[in-house]
């Protein structure tokens, strides 16, 4: 198995650059890499962005979940292109050719683009939520519908729950990236996250990639938690991992 702390996102979730650049500091060389979303995006921008990650600093992915018109997505993609991000999200659920327009607008980038990852469903909802919206179907069935409509659109991978991983693994093969949230190890509180898992379970199911936030970054030493979490995944895989 690829190094379980190569295989860990860093979410930092905060509006503001000073804790976010502590933050990645932290964890340098204890996680793959580090995940800035929508609220410090908002709050801080493309170079907010660059004051965190820097040009020589661990993998990006810039979680964004971009949900619009095909044109409007790609001119998404490729303003943040210049920020070189390992991986960036987009909704499947804005249909085939808004995922396509996403895909080739990154494919422009040659060898440095970033890996388009679909979002399936949420990880704070569960099927009364899917059927409040009007989407009466198990979170399961809807989670693999999405996923396979992201791999024929032409996009790299998928953002979905634990619990989906193996069945979307099953359904789109193993060369397809399965970035997965929801990541609680045992000792962690589940907060507003429905369908979760602990690391090593998501790992034995397929994940490719894992998202942890809290549990890393709401410890006094983050650093310290993100090596905890490693050491849970080589136990629970044997010694293996």
């Amino acid at each position: 198995m690829t190094a379980p702390a190569s295989r860990i996102y860093c979410s930092v979730d905060t509006t503001e650059i000073d804790a976010a650049r502590r933050i990645a500091g932290q964890v340098a060389g204890a996680v793959g890499g580090i995940k800035l979303g929508l609220e410090f995006f908002i709050a801080q921008g493309p170079a907010g962005v660059r004051a965190v990650v820097g040009e020589d600093g661990p993998p990006l992915f810039l979680d964004l979940k971009l949900h619009d018109i095909p044109n409007t997505v790609a001119g998404g993609v490729r303003a943040a292109l210049p920020l070189k991000p390992a991986f960036m999200t987009i909704h499947s659920s804005g249909g085939p050719a808004m995922m396509r327009a996403a895909a080739e607008t990154a494919a422009t980038a040659g060898a440095d683009r970033p890996k388009i990852l679909a979002v399936t469903v949420l990880t704070s909802l569960d099927e009364g939520d899917l059927g409040a919206v009007g989407q009466s179907v198990p979170v399961a069935d809807q989670v693999v519908r999405l996923a396979r409509l992201a791999k024929a659109s032409g996009v790299d991978g998928v953002v979905c729950s634990p619990a989906e991983v193996a069945l979307v693994r099953a359904a789109c093969g193993p060369d397809f990236i399965l970035m997965v949230p929801g990541i609680r190890p045992a000792w962690a509180a589940t907060n507003d996250q429905k369908r979760i898992m602990t690391p090593a379970e998501a790992l034995a199911a397929g994940a490719d990639h894992l998202v942890i936030g809290r549990p890393i970054t709401a410890d006094p030493d983050p650093a310290a938690a993100a090596r905890r979490i490693v050491a849970e995944i080589h136990d629970n895989f044997g010694g293996t991992a």
